[in-house]
């Protein structure tokens, strides 16, 4: 994508702060767009926010609980209020954990399934409005290789993953005819924060969780992330 190609366009992105978040940040403001960064991360919306200035674009932060959709029609309120317009919605914000299906709890279930599924749901209902009126939008929503692929121990996240990909699906055939494209990617495993948190918790001891993928899913590496300095710890 070249330097000027979004100049003008204006983006919101959902767990901006830190990890494929902030890198999708910076790659739409190396593009030319303008930013909100939705978080619960202050300090990592911040810096962020410093990184999208230093490349002379603009930057509002907000701090997003993306399962409450009062919370979420107010960001995209804001960000039409200080832009004057949306044109690129990235729901990326999520959450992870791994236990086997029989430890799972059901509030274990209902955060996950929220944070990554309802939070796509509301991100992009908040959004669709504005981007209907205008017969003009794009919308991005950040599932996972899990939701193309069940991963033992993380079935609930598995299932949310998926979940993002069928609403995904049938929003786009419902806008197709209206200016406005919606799509889902998949990744894989990237190096981030949330990535070392998971790390932490795996088990078996003998064998690192990185190791354990690459051999189960014969991947030959893991991807490069981007690490945010600022490690503020939330449950997401």
């Amino acid at each position: 994508m070249t330097e000027s190609a979004l100049q003008g366009k204006t983006a919101i992105v959902t767990g901006g702060a830190s990890g494929i978040g902030h890198g999708i940040v910076m790659e739409l403001a190396k593009a030319g767009a303008d930013v909100l960064i939705a978080d619960l991360l202050e300090g990592a919306m911040q810096s962020a926010a410093e990184d999208v200035k230093s490349l002379g674009r603009r930057a509002l932060t907000r701090r997003v609980d993306v399962t409450d959709a009062g919370q979420v029609q107010a960001m995209v309120d804001q960000a039409i209020s200080d832009f004057g317009h949306i044109d690129i919605m990235v729901n990326n914000a999520g959450a992870i954990s791994i236990k086997p299906v029989l430890e799972l709890t059901e509030q274990d279930w209902d955060f996950v399934m929220a944070v990554n599924a309802k939070g796509v749901f509301f991100g992009c209902k908040a959004a669709l409005p504005y981007m209907l009126a205008r017969k003009s939008g794009r919308i991005i929503n950040v599932a996972s290789v899990a939701g193309k692929e069940g991963f033992p121990n993380m079935a609930h996240y598995s299932a949310a993953k998926f979940a993002v990909v069928g609403f995904t699906n049938a929003l786009a055939k419902e806008v197709a005819q209206d200016g406005i494209t919606v799509n889902a990617i998949c990744p894989g495993i990237v190096r981030t924060y949330m990535w070392d948190r998971l790390a932490d918790g795996w088990k078996p001891e003998e064998e690192s969780i990185e190791d354990s993928w690459v051999r189960t899913y014969m991947w030959d590496r893991l991807a490069d992330g981007w690490k945010q300095q600022d490690k503020e710890s939330v449950d997401a």
